[in-house]
């Protein structure tokens, strides 16, 4: 694979997975960590910052235990369980290799999705940092539940990222980068060593999870990776059970996949309102309010609000779609000042009738232009349960 040049960097974020920490999937190994412990070293001696994202808490976990009689897929309860087990003996091994303190930070999607706790973990992240700490970031396996979780590190890795200004998210794996196809599947396959834009022909290269430990696979690496692009963070894909790499990386190179940031970043609340968010329903608007959106920045009005669907409150983050010929395209996503049950009263109405419609008027729109931010999605196929 051809050497490709590293942009320039002061603060880095990389992502070590389950593969590179627990690589027979028994407790956490030195095996794959020592060039990377290096390179860490190095890289704070040059004067930069690092954060790690590392998986491994459960593998680390399992490494406690005796062998199972039984087998298949292990339950959430037993999960969470050898994650608390396990977490403090992944910390443990990652703080043997530095002469520095360490700190743990575990984040729930809850964290991200909340703008206070948003916020909060900013803080204490960039104090840490000041304070010449390695943070040391895992999801809290222990205690989130499905709706509460991020779901794999990759991802995590790209908020975290993102909560930290990083200038550079390093993904680290057992695998070379991004390729035409599978390399484990057709070992011809050609590898992509710079992807300027993140589309839909990238996400189609992706295969699945090869780990059974791993929870992502390059599906969740090219999402962390459009994540951080679009604010403004270069991203690399790299094989680290290949020592050579990290030596590679201290001269500004190294072999794998580039995906390059955007020239115009998203602001940082519009990232968290794309990026950070779950949706919890959808607002169907006319032709005349999507160009008001797209094409002035206007705020939404309930005038050219056609439908909504979904329960969901005032404060809630909610789709904002065009219905077109049996599609929906995502026109944008933001938070609504009010509730499905009173849009469905105010809906095509003027601003000035609100209050006479509801009994209060909590504002003249529906969506502010600042809680709003444009999706710039395909259309997915769209099975109406609007409230018409």
């Amino acid at each position: 694979m051809e050497a490709i040049k590293v942009p320039a960097w002061k603060r880095a974020v990389i992502k070590v997975g389950s593969a590179l920490v627990a690589p027979e999937g028994q407790g956490c190994s030195t095996k794959h960590l020592l060039a990377l412990a290096r390179f860490i070293i190095e890289s704070r001696n040059q004067g930069k910052e690092i954060v790690v994202v590392s998986s491994g808490a459960v593998a680390a976990g399992v490494s406690t235990q005796t062998p199972r009689a039984r087998k298949g897929p292990r339950s959430i309860p037993e999960k969470q369980a050898l994650a608390a087990i396990g977490q403090p003996l992944l910390m443990a091994s990652w703080s043997r290799f530095f002469d520095f303190p360490c700190a743990q930070l575990l984040l729930t999607y809850d964290d991200i999705a909340n703008r206070k706790r948003y916020v909060n973990a900013k803080n204490t992240l960039t104090k840490l940092l000041e304070m010449q700490v390695l943070p040391i970031v895992n999801e809290n396996d222990t205690v989130a539940v499905e709706e509460l979780k991020v779901g794999d590190n990759d991802n995590l890795a790209a908020y975290v990222a993102v909560l930290a200004g990083a200038d550079l998210l390093i993904i680290c794996s057992d695998v070379d980068g991004l390729f035409e196809a599978d390399p484990r599947l057709h070992p011809d396959a050609r590898p992509i060593t710079e992807v300027p834009k993140i589309n839909a022909d990238i996400y189609a290269l992706a295969g699945g999870a090869q780990n059974p430990l791993a929870t992502g696979g390059m599906r969740t690496k090219i999402a962390a990776a459009d994540k951080a692009t679009v604010r403004g963070i270069d991203t690399l894909i790299l094989n680290g059970t290949r020592g050579e790499n990290f030596q590679d990386l201290l001269q500004g190179s190294v072999r794998g996949t580039i995906f390059r940031r955007t020239e115009t970043p998203l602001a940082a609340r519009k990232h968290w309102l794309r990026h950070s968010l779950s949706v919890t329903g959808r607002i169907l608007i006319d032709e005349g309010a999507a160009h008001a959106l797209a094409g002035r920045g206007s705020s939404l009005l309930p005038v050219g609000i056609l439908a909504v669907e979904g329960e969901f409150l005032p404060g809630d983050a909610v789709e904002v779609v065009q219905h077109t010929d049996g599609q929906i395209r995502t026109v944008a996503r933001g938070i609504t000042q009010y509730g499905a049950r009173d849009l469905a009263v105010i809906r095509g109405r003027q601003s000035r009738e609100i209050e006479q419609l509801l009994g209060y008027a909590a504002s003249d729109v529906v969506i502010h232009r600042d809680d709003l931010v444009l999706t710039g999605e395909d259309p997915i196929t769209y099975k109406s349960t609007c409230n018409r």
